[in-house]
């Protein structure tokens, strides 16, 4: 099993920035992917941003100049920097992980950490 715990969220002005980090432990063998969903009430969860095990990024369209994904050499702690924050971006942010180890992917999920952006 893989725990994700998520830190960084918060209450920013538009235009300001934060910085979101989620920090797995457990069973983290054969990682292949992080990242980063956002979800708002009464709507689906939107992938924001994606790291795969080459480190290889992929962005929603949204968010593409503004977020950036990073992790550290482990792949066990990823991080989305989030600047000229816009009130749009008010949501939950999940950080994933996917692995793939002994012929099964598994997919793992944050609790959850708050971003709200004032206008």
């Amino acid at each position: 099993q893989v725990q994700l715990v998520e830190s960084g969220g918060g209450l920013v002005q538009a235009g300001g920035s934060l910085r979101l980090s989620c920090a797995a432990s457990g069973s983290t063998f054969g990682i292949v992917g992080n990242g980063w969903y956002r979800q708002v009430p009464g709507k689906q969860r939107d992938l924001v941003a994606v790291i795969n095990s080459g480190g290889n990024t992929n962005y929603l369209d949204s968010v593409k100049g503004r977020f950036t994904i990073s992790r550290d050499n482990a792949k066990t702690t990823v991080y989305l920097q989030m600047n000229s924050l816009k009130p749009e971006d008010t949501a939950v942010y999940y950080c994933n992980l996917v692995t793939f180890y002994n012929g099964i992917r598994r997919e793992y999920w944050g609790q959850g950490t708050q971003v709200t952006v004032s206008s």
